[in-house]
């Protein structure tokens, strides 16, 4: 598949604000007149359903049965969703990818750099990686003050830091670490300055300029 769209991951533990920046984000495209696909994992498929329901009782199932549930799930993502807005030339802005993945089913005791590489023999590399980042503590007041949820069992504090701790030591020419801990419009303003050079690249690139 020629990729002729722009990948960008939006990663970090819970209660960094992911979604809201990708909203954000995806605003401010869209009035600049780019196709934008917003998105998430895990997704509302056969697979993610499954993966929802761990969200109660993640014991159900063995570390390699989580994993591979994962691996399924955004395998259908990649074909039904991410693959086919590249091809077309959209933005596609997703909420969680495999860096997600390598670092929850590393902190349950996978190997990071094995999750992430047998991810990356079937899903596009991200053009970028927004890595939002915050204190766990302010993650999980995050979640159950202003969300106002109860933390399921893949928020538990003492996996949140195993988590952070990982998505800490990933490296990648493609990631952009972000302070998350401001308001959401300071850090809608640092997204912005790091993808700025990415989207004129890329638009000079693909003849799709404003």
């Amino acid at each position: 598949m020629e990729k002729k769209g722009l990948l960008i991951a939006f990663e970090g533990i819970d209660g960094t604000g992911k979604t809201t920046q990708i909203e954000m984000l995806a605003g401010v495209l869209r009035q600049r007149g780019l196709r934008v696909v917003t998105t998430r994992e895990p997704t509302d498929g056969q697979y993610g359903r499954k993966i929802r329901q761990l969200y109660k009782n993640r014991k159900s199932v063995t570390p390699e049965e989580e994993l591979a549930l994962f691996l399924d799930d955004r395998r259908e993502h990649v074909a039904q969703v991410i693959a086919p807005a590249l091809a077309l030339g959209q933005v596609v802005l997703t909420d969680r990818y495999y860096y997600s993945t390598a670092a929850y089913q590393g902190a349950a005791g996978h190997d990071p750099q094995k999750v992430i590489a047998a991810n990356e023999l079937f899903a596009p590399v991200p053009d970028m990686v927004i890595m939002l980042e915050a204190p766990v503590s302010l993650g999980v007041h995050r979640v159950q003050k202003l969300r106002g949820d109860t933390l399921n069992d893949f928020e538990q504090e003492e996996t949140l830091a195993r988590v952070a701790g990982i998505f800490a030591d990933l490296k990648g020419a493609n990631i952009r670490r972000i302070d998350g801990t401001g308001d959401a419009g300071a850090v809608h303003a640092l997204v912005m300055e790091n993808v700025a050079d990415l989207l004129r690249a890329w638009q000079d690139n693909c003849g799709c300029g404003l």
